[in-house]
């Protein structure tokens, strides 16, 4: 790719933007090697990497990355069996558990639609050593403390070491509390010098204190002094503290040794991680920049839908639908200073590297691009108030390199093309330059002042015109392109508007070639026509949306009103049909009762009054009734469920019952629903389902829980790589847990490193509702590295 159009196309600051993004130096590796490819299957698989990774990072909310390092040089130092301090131990476990949390996030899920092939297979080749892991952490406490538990020998050692602390101490504390003694002394305090535990004796009395004296104060009048009586003791203890050192040395070299084994693992880990950190910059820039993934072609053009300068500020920036190599393979915009030609070009330009770096383009969906075999551009300043014969020259130059190299599948880019020299003979240039440009099949974009540019691309085949649109009311530009009509300069129009006189301006036009004033009146009153084309378009279409939005609610009420009024003569038939049946069976109960006080006495005239009486009665229930449509066909559910399975709850809405689902088949769309003890075949369309009660009972399997959480719950939490925030919610949960258990004392884990987890932690302990008290490890227990907590 042409080293020119990418420094030309300021290339450079989205690699700086991508380097913000990586999490380690693992990934700045590969985006300092990042350059736009040629090759169209790569660029394809490049995008698609870029894709997974966003939609991992917006499912997921992140992927945690933090704790990666380079270890390659330390791992290939334990491949030839040396020994490495603990601080590289522990940035080699660190990365174990970045590995290992990786492959478990992202190798598999129990979501579905979480398949992201190509990031899924990279995490999938991740080498897992939880064991090594754990056996570092579980022997380094920080850069500069090994772990009581990082050996037995090294606990013994610690023990006897605290045990000969105490015994010096207190024989000291014996002498220096001695009123034979007191006098000697300067004060009555224990020291140490030279690791070696002293007493601060006078001067003068140094004859009267037997001993080895270590050092004096500056003053000469304090003698620090070792007494004979300890003099075994304080070599016992050195003795002690060597056999740590060689202890602590002897640990180093075993974990060395560990490393060594898995270094092969260990280096294809860091290529893998590399690509990983690679693809998640990618994925973050891509959602910083509301990027989206293009469709690539193969036959070379460009859509751009709404595309927006990725340099830009997002809220401010103008987006462009942007066309090239379809209809016409020449866009020529012309326009006014300062009317965003410039930085359209160049969101051509750039778009087109970033896809073929793989990266996502802010734009919106619809849009695609081409594959470029190589991307050229002459970018000038269109800022600058001078032009001279230098500057044009450079410009040649470098046209001609491009015209020297540009081939069919190539992108040319001209800004001010032909502009620095005598008008007339630069605009036969560029003209000349874009016929070459054209004939040797490329795509090219280019800006110009020009009129003869802008007949040109009126009259030819394959090119065309377009236009930054200007504000005369207020002489601010718009910054939006229209293709298919060329622009205006609008010089005297802003002159006009500056204050510049008329009669100065009318001088002007006359100086001017009157078919070149027509023509550029003709091209005003176009796109004045077309702008208001365009807001009444706008307008009617808001109207139209207005319009169905407002029939839509219309006809949602409607039909709820006439659903309620069915709804409600239903119900007064069934109540009227209620009462007219009550009246029925009690006039029945009269007439069995008056045929049985008559029985054979009862003349056949009154028996067919009474007969009469009940026709009557049974007459006037008919128009109560509720109509055969609602008591014989099932009522349906106003939205169809699309799938069901045993144990769901449902609503029959045909009898209003709530039932449990037994079977059910999602092909014929119809279940066995049991109600009480009956069962039932219903079509979907006559169920609903519901919700199941929530039910707040403690089960046994709860308790349980609790009663088991005094028999797993540890005496320590290590949070040790993690960040302030885990490892808040994980002291929190550890704090609740430990409290239930019934502990009285728990150690946090937190190393020494920058303080601000240990800070924080602190903080937090300080206000939890559980700690009673708190404090810093002592030696043997983890010294600064751990804090001991009382729990209430």
């Amino acid at each position: 790719m042409n080293k020119k159009s990418l420094k030309a196309l300021e290339f450079d600051k989205i690699i700086a933007l991508l380097k913000e993004k990586a999490s380690s130096s693992l990934g700045l590796r590969y985006i300092n090697e990042l350059e736009p490819s040629s090759d169209y299957e790569e660029v394809k698989y490049m995008l698609e990497e870029t894709s997974e990774a966003q939609s991992i990072l917006i499912k997921k909310g992140g992927v945690n990355l933090q704790g990666l390092y380079d270890i390659e040089d330390k791992v290939k130092r334990t491949k030839v069996g040396a020994s490495i301090d603990a601080g590289s131990l522990l940035m080699i476990a660190d990365t174990l558990r970045v590995a290992r949390i990786l492959n478990n996030t992202l190798s598999s899920s129990e979501e579905e639609d979480f398949n992201y092939p190509i990031i899924q297979s990279l995490s999938n080749s991740l080498y897992i050593h939880r064991d090594i892991e754990d056996k570092i952490f579980n022997s380094i406490v920080s850069e500069v403390e090994i772990s009581d538990n990082a050996s037995s020998e090294l606990r013994g050692l610690r023990r006897k070491i605290i045990q000969k602390n105490q015994s010096i101490r207190s024989k000291l504390n014996g002498i220096i509390s001695s009123s034979t003694y007191q006098k000697y002394l300067q004060d009555a305090i224990i020291s140490i010098r030279g690791d070696r535990f002293v007493i601060p004796v006078k001067a003068e009395y140094r004859s009267q204190v037997s001993g080895i004296v270590h050092d004096q104060s500056s003053s000469g009048a304090t003698l620090f002094i070792e007494p004979m009586s300890i003099v075994e003791m304080n070599n016992e203890l050195r003795q002690l503290r060597l056999k740590e050192k060689e202890e602590i040395e002897r640990i180093l070299s075993e974990l060395s040794s560990l490393v060594g084994d898995i270094s092969d693992d260990l280096l294809s880990n860091q290529e893998i991680l590399g690509k990983i950190d690679f693809a998640f910059a990618k994925g973050k820039l891509s959602i910083q920049l509301k990027g989206v993934e293009p469709k690539l072609n193969k036959e070379k053009y460009i859509n751009i839908k709404n595309g927006r300068h990725p340099l830009l500020n997002a809220s401010s920036v103008v987006g462009n639908d942007i066309r090239l190599g379809e209809e016409f393979h020449t866009l020529v915009i012309t326009g006014p200073n300062t009317g965003g030609k410039t930085v359209t070009i160049k969101t051509v330009g750039l778009f087109a590297l970033m896809v073929q770096s793989g990266l996502h383009i802010p734009a919106d969906y619809g849009t695609s691009m081409g594959v470029f075999d190589n991307v050229f551009a002459d970018i000038g300043d269109e800022q600058s108030i001078e032009q001279s014969l230098s500057t044009f020259s450079s410009h040649m130059t470098n046209i001609v390199s491009i015209l020297k190299d540009v081939t069919q599948d190539s992108l040319v880019i001209f800004d001010e093309l032909g502009a620095g020299t005598d008008p007339v003979e630069g605009a036969g240039l560029a003209i000349a330059i874009l016929e070459d440009v054209n004939m040797a099949g490329a795509k090219c974009i280019a800006t110009t002042h020009y009129s003869e540019i802008k007949h040109y691309a009126l009259t030819k085949d394959g090119v065309e015109n377009a236009a930054v649109e200007f504000d005369l009311e207020n002489l601010r530009p718009t910054y939006r392109l229209f293709i298919g009509v060329p622009g205006k300069s609008n010089a005297f129009a802003i002159s006009k508007r500056l204050g510049l006189s008329e009669y100065v301006i009318n001088r002007a036009k006359e100086f001017i070639d009157t078919d070149t004033i027509a023509v550029e009146d003709v091209i005003h009153s176009l796109e004045k026509s077309r702008v208001e084309a365009v807001e009444e378009k706008e307008e009617a279409t808001r109207l139209r949306k207005e319009i169905q939005t407002l029939k839509g609610e219309y006809d949602e009420k409607l039909s709820k009103i006439s659903i309620q009024r069915e709804r409600l003569l239903e119900e007064a038939r069934q109540e009227a049909f209620r009462i007219t049946r009550q009246a029925k069976e009690e006039t029945e109960l009269v007439i069995k009762e008056l045929r049985r006080l008559e029985q054979e006495s009862m003349s056949k005239e009154k028996n067919r009054k009474i007969e009469e009486l009940r026709k009557e009665i049974s007459s006037s229930m008919g128009a109560l009734q509720p109509s055969v449509k609602s008591m014989i066909v099932p009522k349906t559910a106003s939205k169809e469920v699309k799938d069901l399975k045993p144990g769901d709850e449902v609503k029959v809405i045909t009898l209003n019952q709530q039932g449990s689902v037994i079977s059910a088949d999602n092909k014929k769309k119809e279940a066995v629903v049991q109600i009480g003890i009956m069962k039932m075949t219903l079509p979907y369309k006559s169920l609903q389902k519901a919700k199941k009660d929530a039910k707040s009972t403690v089960t046994k399997a709860t308790r349980n829980v609790i009663k088991s959480k005094s028999g797993r719950v540890k005496s320590e939490v290590d949070l040790r790589g993690m960040t302030l925030e885990e490892a808040r919610e994980e002291v929190d949960k550890y704090l609740d847990d430990a409290c239930l258990a019934g502990l009285e004392n728990v150690t946090v884990i937190h190393g020494i490193g920058t303080g601000v987890l240990k800070t924080g932690i602190t903080e937090m302990l300080k206000r939890h509702k559980h700690v009673k008290s708190q404090r810093t490890g002592q030696y043997g227990e983890g010294g600064m590295g751990v804090t001991i907590v009382t729990l209430k």
